[in-house]
């Protein structure tokens, strides 16, 4: 008897630094069985949809086409990067009004076309646009998911491997809050291995001190300023992260990843999305992991939710 299972589908919609760059690991991954690519410069998206298939012969088997808005109606997961870049000097939360209303149009036209998946959202402000999209699209909150703090995490991970010499994947920790100037390390919680990482620093790196962990997130924090003046935008390790989280819920891997997601109640916090961790798995946000911060950690978490609560009162009512 044949077995008949529909393709899985991902569509990317803005093919800038971020789309392309998504796309590519996208390829290289075999993470989905088609992508559609959609952008304003139809031309532009014609090229990458060339050079991408130009390397399906050596590996990945990947359908990919620049489509349209028809194609997000059969989607598994659509993956928003379009929008205004975040230039030299400029803050992510200062592209909301620009970014706000070019998603308007975006989450119309898909759901015109039946869509009834996943959203993904990359572009800046991610708190405040994951938000936008839950709201414009009506679809349930699972359903939306921004990219959170998935990258801070990432870059959080990593210096602290560099720092202890260490594989990062050794290294389990988190940053939570907005993705931007508020964001907290949870060092509370933060281990190499299973041990706290203030018993591991006494044992095996006693040299160390709390003002090296304190300018180590400093770096995490403001690194999208350093690689933006080097070259004028990230998109790498967004790319790759994207990855990683479209394969969770495709691949229905009940990870826990720190993407932003509608708060509920949870950490004390109401009708925002922020960065935290969640389980994600392929119905999208199973459920929000709510780890024990500490008073400073709290106090932080506030800030952050109080600064994207004023952020978006000029596009919402919160």
């Amino acid at each position: 008897m044949a077995f008949n299972k529909r393709p899985s589908r991902v569509v990317v919609i803005g093919t800038g630094y971020v789309g392309s760059s998504y796309a590519f690991s996208m390829i290289n991954q075999n993470i989905t069985d088609e992508l559609v690519l959609i952008d304003l410069n139809e031309e532009k998206t014609k090229g990458d949809v060339m050079d991408l298939n130009h390397g399906v012969p050596f590996g990945s088997p990947t359908k990919i086409w620049a489509g349209t808005y028809r194609d997000c109606a059969e989607a598994d997961i659509i993956v928003i990067t379009a929008g205004a870049n975040q230039g030299p000097g400029e803050t992510r939360l200062d592209l909301i009004g620009k970014n706000a209303s070019i998603f308007k149009g975006i989450v119309d036209s898909v759901m015109d076309s039946g869509f009834d998946g996943i959203f993904i959202i990359a572009t800046n402000p991610v708190d405040v646009l994951s938000y936008a999209v839950w709201k414009f699209s009506g679809l349930p909150m699972e359903r939306v998911i921004g990219s959170g703090t998935i990258l801070d995490t990432a870059r959080f991970r990593f210096l602290l491997g560099e720092y202890f010499e260490l594989d990062v994947r050794n290294v389990h920790g988190y940053i939570m809050g907005e993705h931007g100037d508020t964001e907290l390390p949870v060092w509370s919680q933060t281990r190499i291995g299973s041990e706290h990482i203030d018993r591991y620093m006494d044992k095996y790196k006693p040299d160390g001190t709390k003002e090296d962990l304190d300018e180590l997130f400093i770096q995490v924090r403001d690194a999208a300023y350093h690689i933006i003046e080097r070259k004028g935008a990230t998109h790498y390790a967004i790319a790759m992260g994207l990855a990683r989280l479209t394969k969770t819920i495709l691949r229905n891997e009940h990870s826990i990843l720190t993407v932003s997601t509608l708060l509920q109640g949870e950490y004390g916090m109401e009708d925002l999305y922020i960065g935290v961790p969640a389980v994600v798995s392929r119905q999208g946000i199973e459920r929000i992991v709510e780890i024990d911060l500490n008073e400073k950690e709290k106090e932080q978490f506030a800030h952050s939710t109080g600064v994207l609560k004023e952020a978006m009162k000029p596009v919402f009512e919160v």
